[in-house]
């Protein structure tokens, strides 16, 4: 009996050219990857993970293994991506922001937020309007979890990994989403008792000049912050002098607290202090408004659930203030 043989010829080369090799899928490790290239800082990547820059550096090594090919270029001093890891990160990042998506997406369909919810704020705005209703927000949603940074510049929260920022004004970039929070902040001139012992408090304006006034700038390098008053309709500014310059509100208010000088802040941020009488205001009938807060994030198809109850949340608790102050200001 004869045998049958089929003898097949090989695969052409442009069969060949389509085959793409099959790297093994390590999707832990792909996220590890994505952080690291957006951060281009290994301490930063597993600060956002939750894990040790260590680990960081162990799981790229694996992937790199893996691909066989050299996703990093790193040195003591600095982190880069090589060609092949640009042209990964170029193509991964866009589908695992897909997935991220579909997950808050599917989220949205469920009774509770929940996740990390990870918020950029001054210290200033943190005080006067977060930390008052976090309790709340904590037990109302109790599967989201927070973590506060707080500094006073401008961060870009989206290449830094926040979800929502919170900042006075709204000089914020094209792409974000600003909602008001709570009032215009009212700005009165304060000192401690102590620092009147022997001197004579000022009666007008005008005899802030005579006084160590505490300046504060916008930020670092910034420009100083000018002290201005409504006067029967008038907008009066006073160059006053200091010899102390902070730039951030709360060494100011500490400074005043000692007996430094004289402050011009926010008075919901120093609201405990008058209330205990380690502040007391003084020329009562000048005070200026400054602008809002406001909370921005990226504009985004589809709101994740933990960030909308967030907004949502914290809008609402800050909206009797608001109304408080401008039927003051109507009065």
């Amino acid at each position: 009996m004869s045998k049958k043989v089929i003898i097949e010829a090989p695969a052409s080369t442009e069969d060949a050219g389509r085959a793409l090799p099959s790297p093994p899928l390590h999707l832990p490790g792909l996220l590890t990857f994505e952080a690291a290239a957006r951060h281009l800082n290994f301490a930063r990547a597993a600060a956002e993970i939750g894990v040790t820059p260590t680990a960081v550096s162990r799981t790229i090594k694996n992937v790199e293994a893996q691909l066989n090919v050299r996703l990093f270029n790193r040195t003591t001093r600095s982190v880069s991506l090589t060609e092949a890891g640009a042209s990964l990160n170029a193509a991964l990042s866009p589908a695992l922001a897909l997935i991220r998506n579909s997950l808050s997406l599917a989220l949205l369909t469920t009774d509770q937020p929940s996740g990390m919810l990870r918020v950029s704020s001054s210290y200033v705005a943190y005080r006067i309007l977060i930390e008052p209703h976090m309790a709340s927000f904590l037990e109302q949603f109790p599967l989201i979890n927070v973590e506060i940074s707080l500094d006073n510049q401008l961060s870009d929260i989206v290449s830094t990994g926040f979800d929502i920022g919170i900042r006075m004004g709204r000089k914020l970039q094209n792409d974000m989403i600003s909602v008001q929070l709570g009032a215009v902040q009212k700005r009165i001139v304060v000192a401690a008792p102590d620092y009147f012992r022997e001197r004579s408090e000022p009666q007008t304006m005008a005899e802030l000049l005579k006084h160590n006034c505490l300046r504060q700038r916008y930020c670092v390098g910034g420009r100083l912050y000018d002290w201005k008053f409504e006067d029967r309709g008038q907008m009066v500014q006073i160059d006053v002098q200091g010899r102390f310059i902070f730039d951030e509100m709360r060494s100011v208010l500490d400074a005043a607290i000692q007996g430094q000088g004289i402050a011009f802040i926010l008075e919901d941020f120093a609201k405990q202090e008058l209330a205990k009488g380690m502040l007391r205001q003084i020329l009562s009938q000048h005070w200026a408004l400054d602008d809002a807060f406001h909370l921005y994030y990226p504009h985004r198809e589809h709101m994740p659930g933990k960030l909308r109850a967030f907004v949502d949340f914290m809008r609402d608790a800050n909206q009797t203030k608001r109304l408080d102050l401008m039927a003051t200001i109507a009065v």
